[in-house]
């Protein structure tokens, strides 16, 4: 089997079949012209064969030589455009967020793509967590966290309110007479699983804010995240608590509608956090002011009675 060819022997050979000449080859490389007609010699024994027919005032490739320039030439200039694609993303901007599965699928990921068509020099990372994280001790610029407001040693701004009513699939609804909350519990129901203490709103705490006791009397359906619980609404399993503006599109496409119960606010909502005191950076103050900006548009279109 024959051994590689040193990259920088094909990279001369490439030159002279550009150039066919030593003398601007080794001007291009900063060397001299011996030295470039030694490597080139050393290339055609290596392969066994003559790449060039030398004349006085130049070289002019052979067959052979050729045939070899059509192929490196091609896969030096595939090289050249993965070097630059390395080159510009080290020098571009990589910005992490971080968020819940909910706030990520829902939310950020359909309208990412148009503030990178505003941005085109910046990079989005984004991490998941449904579990409460101290932002001051991850490697995360910005976080956008369902809370009360209070991350110690933390900025945080409210952008987006708790807003939640209970949805469906329009085909449940149709199988139930729901005339009010009391109704609703006798449906089946979809539960977030917990841990442990939680920040969310769960089925019983919606139903002790409705005056009611108990966690419901129909089937019930525990699954892990809040898109997998949606995905089940969708699908007719159950009812599940649509955090706004979060369910807002599946609304108005059909795929859930709100059953004819008041929603419930809270303090609560999605908050935009960043460590306290951190130096202002151009780029990650442009992702903030679109966050906020797309937030404030999307709170001022809610209809908080979803009639």
């Amino acid at each position: 089997m024959a051994k590689d060819l040193p990259l920088q022997h094909l990279a001369l050979f490439a030159a002279t079949a550009r150039h066919l000449n030593f003398t601007l080859v080794a001007d291009e490389f900063g060397t001299t012209q011996p030295a470039v007609s030694q490597r080139i010699a050393a290339l055609e024994k290596d392969l066994g064969t003559p790449l060039f027919r030398r004349a006085h005032r130049g070289v002019t490739l052979t067959p052979e030589g050729a045939a070899l320039y059509e192929a490196v030439r091609d896969h030096l200039a595939a090289i050249g455009s993965a070097l630059e694609r390395v080159r510009n993303r080290r020098n571009r901007a990589v910005l992490t967020v971080a968020t819940d599965f909910a706030f990520a699928h829902f939310w950020l990921m359909p309208r990412l793509l148009a503030f990178q068509q505003m941005q085109p020099e910046l990079d989005v990372r984004i991490v998941t967590s449904q579990n409460q994280f101290d932002i001051r001790a991850e490697p995360v610029d910005l976080a956008i966290s369902f809370g009360d407001g209070q991350w110690p040693g933390c900025d945080a701004e409210r952008i987006l309110p708790e807003l939640v009513a209970p949805v469906c699939s329009p085909a449940l609804l149709a199988q139930h007479a729901v005339r009010g909350a009391a109704d609703v519990m006798r449906m089946p129901l979809l539960h977030l699983e917990s841990s442990g203490a939680t920040r969310w709103m769960d089925w019983q705490d919606w139903a002790s804010a409705q005056g009611l006791t108990g966690v419901g009397e129909g089937h019930s359906l525990t699954v892990g995240n809040y898109p997998l619980a949606i995905q089940a609404a969708i699908a007719g399993r159950g009812v599940v608590l649509g955090w706004r503006p979060l369910v807002d599109d599946l609304l108005q496409g059909g795929q859930l509608v709100a059953l004819p119960v008041a929603p419930l606010t809270t303090p609560r909502g999605y908050f935009l956090v960043s460590r306290h005191g951190r130096a202002s950076v151009p780029a990650l103050d442009s992702l903030r002011e679109w966050i906020v900006r797309e937030c404030a548009e999307r709170a001022s279109s809610m209809d908080p009675t979803l009639e």
